[in-house]
């Protein structure tokens, strides 16, 4: 009997169909995407690894996925643990552009054992080669795997399966693109079988405090990306904008320009909660005695774009600094 398992079609390139085969770069001008139900019916292969619910949902580019459809996510992943009790876990289809955020947010918040992989494509199901095919049927067969409980949101594409909290993509075109620089991916989606090889460690859902279904909007946590000449304009902008939190995408290993510095420095004096991230994409930011004197806490070796994510629900437990150091080293 084959494991029964919801797939949540949420748009992006994986339900992408551009002008003909070989159309592998200007396909969303064509404005088509196909919705889950149709995504499957495309790729009947699909139903060799898995009984496939298919569950609809907007479709969007995932340019425009943001916390009102991560929270809509959310929600559907609660009602399908809840009311379908033979469920092995859910894959989520998604555009690769903001891929690992939601996936990340979803590590962070889901409440349930249930698998969750967010899965995507390079290329358009309508393209000569496309990867979504078989990204999706591997998605399928790891979100049935015993071995995928307990690991949190996983990310599934180019046969390698990946910790929500680790991966990014790494390149615009290649199906290589999503990556983990420092430590690799969990799994392989081998044709014989799942072969893994580690698990990570950092807190996941759903043993996680954090839950903001009853949230309209989250803390607004903006990030200033350093680089050489920046004169703290930008955190400027944020502060008048209202922002709760700012992300530092600093240079390696986390260091800012002094204008910047100063900017930054004038954000904790008013009750912003600084987090200093490297933009370099690997590598710890280290909780230094100048970290500490300016009042930034280090982002550990996430993202940028992941130590937002993390700083947005951490404040909507704690505005305790030394609270949110702790998060940052427990996530």
């Amino acid at each position: 009997m084959r494991p029964r398992v919801a797939f949540i079609g949420t748009g992006g390139t994986i339900s992408g169909v551009g002008n003909g085969p070989l159309d592998l770069q200007d396909y969303a001008s064509t404005g088509q995407m196909l919705h889950a139900a149709e995504i499957l019916e495309r790729f009947p292969e699909t139903r060799e690894v898995a009984d496939v619910l298919p569950v609809r949902f907007d479709n969007v580019p995932s340019t425009k996925m943001a916390f009102p459809q991560w929270r809509e996510l959310l929600l559907i992943c609660d009602r399908l643990a809840a009311e379908e009790p033979d469920l092995a876990g859910i894959v989520v289809g998604h555009g690769t552009a903001s891929l690992e955020e939601t996936a990340y947010f979803l590590s962070l918040t889901l409440k349930h054992p249930l698998p969750v992989v967010v899965v995507g494509s390079q290329r358009p199901n309508s393209a000569l080669s496309t990867d979504a095919g078989l990204n999706l049927v591997n998605a399928l067969r790891v979100a049935a795997s015993p071995e995928a409980r307990g690991l949190g949101a996983l990310v599934v594409l180019n046969d390698e399966v990946h910790a929500a909290r680790e991966v990014t993509k790494t390149s615009t075109s290649r199906l290589q693109t999503f990556r983990a620089a420092d430590f690799g991916c969990l799994a392989h989606a081998d044709g014989d079988r799942l072969a893994w090889y580690r698990r990570p460690l950092r807190r996941v859902a759903p043993d996680t405090e954090f839950d903001p279904r009853g949230l309209q909007a989250l803390p607004r946590v903006d990030i200033a990306y350093t680089y050489a000449g920046s004169d703290g304009a930008a955190v400027q902008a944020f502060r008048a904008a209202g922002a709760q939190g700012i992300v530092s995408a600093g240079f390696a290993p986390g260091f800012v320009t002094p204008e910047e510095s100063e900017a930054l420095g004038g954000a904790v004096a008013a009750g912003i909660v600084v987090v200093q991230s490297s933009r370099a994409g690997s590598g710890r930011v280290f909780p230094t005695t100048r970290l500490r004197e300016a009042g930034f806490l280090p982002a550990d070796n996430l993202t940028p774009q992941k130590a937002r994510i993390l700083l947005a629900l951490a404040l909507t437990v704690t505005r305790d600094p030394r609270e949110i150091e702790r998060i940052f080293g427990e996530y």
